[in-house]
Protein backbone atom coordinates (compact mmCIF):
# COMPACT_ATOMS: atom_id res chain seq x y z
CA UNK A 1 0.00 0.00 0.00
CA UNK A 2 1.16 3.31 -0.69
CA UNK A 3 2.47 5.34 2.62
CA UNK A 4 2.40 9.10 3.02
CA UNK A 5 5.86 9.34 3.59
CA UNK A 6 6.57 7.83 0.01
CA UNK A 7 4.05 9.91 -1.35
CA UNK A 8 5.73 13.10 0.43
CA UNK A 9 9.00 11.81 -0.78
CA UNK A 10 8.01 11.54 -4.31
CA UNK A 11 6.14 14.94 -4.51
CA UNK A 12 9.25 16.57 -3.35
CA UNK A 13 11.18 15.01 -6.22
CA UNK A 14 8.40 17.52 -8.19
CA UNK A 15 10.00 20.41 -10.32
CA UNK A 16 8.52 24.14 -8.59
CA UNK A 17 5.35 24.71 -10.84
CA UNK A 18 3.43 21.57 -11.82
CA UNK A 19 -0.15 20.28 -13.02
CA UNK A 20 -2.64 18.32 -11.19
CA UNK A 21 -2.40 15.93 -14.31
CA UNK A 22 1.43 15.43 -13.25
CA UNK A 23 0.14 14.84 -9.72
CA UNK A 24 -2.41 12.15 -10.79
CA UNK A 25 -0.19 10.29 -12.97
CA UNK A 26 2.03 10.04 -10.60
CA UNK A 27 0.23 8.60 -7.54
CA UNK A 28 -0.85 5.95 -10.13
CA UNK A 29 2.37 5.11 -10.76
CA UNK A 30 3.64 5.15 -7.25
CA UNK A 31 -0.01 3.05 -6.67
CA UNK A 32 1.41 0.81 -9.31
CA UNK A 33 4.75 -0.28 -8.34
CA UNK A 34 3.60 -0.83 -4.44
CA UNK A 35 1.19 -3.25 -6.09
CA UNK A 36 3.69 -5.15 -8.44
CA UNK A 37 5.55 -5.17 -5.06
CA UNK A 38 3.58 -6.63 -3.34
CA UNK A 39 2.34 -9.18 -5.76
CA UNK A 40 6.45 -10.02 -5.76
CA UNK A 41 6.31 -10.41 -2.24
CA UNK A 42 3.71 -12.62 -2.56
CA UNK A 43 4.71 -14.91 -5.22
CA UNK A 44 2.11 -13.63 -7.17
CA UNK A 45 4.08 -13.25 -10.62
CA UNK A 46 4.71 -15.36 -14.08
CA UNK A 47 8.08 -16.48 -14.92
CA UNK A 48 9.06 -15.08 -18.49
CA UNK A 49 8.98 -18.68 -19.62
CA UNK A 50 5.52 -19.11 -18.61
CA UNK A 51 4.02 -15.74 -19.63
CA UNK A 52 5.24 -17.13 -23.16
CA UNK A 53 3.35 -20.13 -22.51
CA UNK A 54 0.11 -18.57 -21.81
CA UNK A 55 0.24 -16.01 -24.73
CA UNK A 56 2.01 -18.21 -27.01
CA UNK A 57 -0.73 -17.55 -30.00
CA UNK A 58 -0.59 -13.87 -29.57
CA UNK A 59 2.80 -14.28 -29.40
CA UNK A 60 3.64 -15.69 -32.82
Amino acid sequence: MLTKKKFIKSMKDLPETFSVDEIIDRVILLQKIEIGLEQSIGNKVHSTANAKKKLKKWLK
